[in-house]
C-alpha cells in the first residue's frame, strides 16, 4: 500500500519540513506509518529526528520538552500534539561503553530494565531499539517513501506482531510491550509471532 499526502496530518508534514528546513533529519515515525500502512486512519502522528530537544525548543514557539527517562518534544497546534523524538541509541549498548551491568553490582545477571534512555544516535539504531518491526518503520514525506531498517514491511505483509531482537531481552527491557503486543494483535487483527 501507498501513503498519500493527504492521508498525513498537515500539522505533523509542518513539523517535519520545519526540522528539515534547518538542516536535520527528520521522518514519520512508528504507529502512524504503520497504521497508514494497513489502511488505517492513525489517531496520532509521531516525528523522529536528528534534532535534540533543546534544538526544537528553539525550533518551535509552540514546543514544550517532558519526560525525564525519555526526553521528548510535544509541539502543541491547539489542542493537538505532534510528539517527537531524537533519534535514540541502544542504552544497554551505551551502559556496556561505560563498563556498568546494569545493576549496580560486579557479578550475578544483568538488570535489562531501561531506566534511562536519552542517549541519542542515528536513524538506523533508532529503529533497531523500538520495540516491534511493526512499529520501527520511518516514513520520508519528502520522497514519499518507507524506509525499512527492522523487516516491518514484511511483518506487516504477514501480519506479524514480532519483537525486534530477541524477545526474552526485549520483553525484559520493558514488560509493558507484553501488553503492546496483544493490543496491537487485537487492535490490527494481526498474529503475534511465535517466539514473541
Amino acid at each position: 500500500m501507498q501513503i498519500r499526502r493527504d492521508q498525513i496530518d498537515p500539522d505533523a508534514a509542518r513539523v517535519v519540513e520545519r526540522i528539515r528546513q534547518s538542516k536535520h533529519e527528520a521522518y514519520l515515525v512508528g504507529g502512524c506509518v504503520r497504521d497508514l500502512m494497513l489502511g488505517r486512519k492513525p489517531k496520532d502522528f509521531d516525528v523522529a529526528t536528528s534534532a535534540t530537544p533543546n534544538e526544537l525548543r528553539r525550533l518551535f514557539r509552540n514546543c514544550r520538552i517532558i519526560g525525564r527517562r525519555f526526553r521528548l518534544a510535544h509541539i502543541f497546534f491547539g489542542r493537538k500534539i505532534i510528539e517527537t523524538s531524537t533519534f535514540r541509541a541502544n542504552p544497554r549498548a551505551a551502559a556496556d561503553d561505560q563498563g556498568e551491568n546494569g545493576n549496580g553490582s560486579g557479578s550475578g545477571k544483568s538488570d535489562l530494565l531501561i531506566r534511562h534512555d536519552n542517549e541519542f544516535g542515528t536513524a538506523v539504531e533508532d529503529a533497531r531499539r523500538r520495540d516491534f518491526t511493526i512499529n520501527g518503520l520511518f516514513y520520508d514525506i519528502e520522497s514519499g517513501q518507507v524506509i525499512d531498517h527492522v523487516g516491518g514491511m514484511a511483518d506487516l505483509e504477514a501480519r506479524l506482531v514480532r519483537t525486534i531482537g530477541d524477545p526474552d531481552i526485549r520483553l525484559r527491557e520493558d514488560p509493558v510491550r507484553i501488553l503492546r503486543a496483544i493490543k496491537f494483535a487485537a487492535r490490527c487483527d494481526l498474529s503475534i509471532e511465535s517466539e514473541t
